[in-house]
């Protein structure tokens, strides 16, 4: 293993430490957990050199990754080049209905996910990502699905619709991935997070994974809010193996 890598015996103790109880989250937007939107405060995305992201060139296929709401909680921002509408009839596991407003953008095309499934919570980290767009469909899937752009995370074969809400089209999901509600500013191209839709998996994301966000991030805090800015990587910048399966 080389040294970037390597998480060193004084690290690991300091992370062990630090996760030895339970992760006390920020209650501010925990305890709006199930609601149609939980509000948050806004991140101003920017590019990897800090300035601030120009939507109108976020290129038609491709996958980026943020963070939001929390520093540790990753998100598609995805461009799936046509006009996506607002979808009114998505409801979460528990029951809560909600509607979500559809893409941004010059052309309405724009649109963030949580990058959590909502069956096990795979994510991506740094090394590995076992969800991914797929712009060109899932060749070998049902006709609706071998076309159509999908998010699909083959750790249990969830696929989910970005144009429709992340709606859940096949597979083990209970509910679609929760959708980051963005602000986008017609003269600048600047686009805001600004709050999340649906049935978040923060809580459980935190109680499984957070001793490995520890080491991961190095942080001392692995359910801090990302702040006002959160950082836009190409996925393939972002994770070293990005399309396992």
């Amino acid at each position: 293993m080389d040294d970037k890598n390597k998480v060193s015996r004084r690290n690991f103790v300091k992370a062990c430490s630090m996760m030895s109880g339970a992760v006390v989250l920020n209650p501010s937007l925990l305890a709006a957990s199930g609601q149609p939107l939980q509000q948050a405060d806004a991140a101003l995305l920017t590019d990897p050199a800090g300035a601030p992201l120009d939507g109108r060139n976020l290129l038609p296929g491709k996958s980026y990754i943020f963070h939001y709401p929390f520093a540790t909680t990753p998100c598609f921002l995805l461009n799936l080049g046509r006009r996506i509408g607002k979808t009114a009839d998505l409801e979460t596991e528990s029951g809560d209905r909600y509607s979500w407003n559809g893409g941004v953008g010059p052309d309405g095309s724009i649109v963030a996910f949580s990058a959590i499934c909502a069956h096990k919570m795979s994510y991506p980290t740094r090394r590995v990502s076992f969800i991914n767009y797929r712009h060109d469909g899932m060749p070998g899937t049902s006709p609706g699905q071998s076309q159509r752009p999908v998010i699909y995370c083959c750790s249990e074969g969830s696929v989910y619709d970005p144009a429709d809400g992340a709606r859940v089209l096949s597979g083990p999901a209970p509910q679609p991935l929760a959708a980051v509600a963005l602000d986008y500013d017609n003269e600048t191209g600047q686009i805001k997070a600004a709050g999340v839709y649906g049935g978040d998996m923060f809580r459980q994301f935190f109680d499984e994974f957070g001793f490995q966000l520890a080491l991961e991030t190095r942080s001392s805090d692995v359910n801090a809010f990302v702040g006002t800015t959160s950082t836009v990587w190409p996925i393939e910048e972002y994770c070293t193996n990005p399309a396992p399966c």
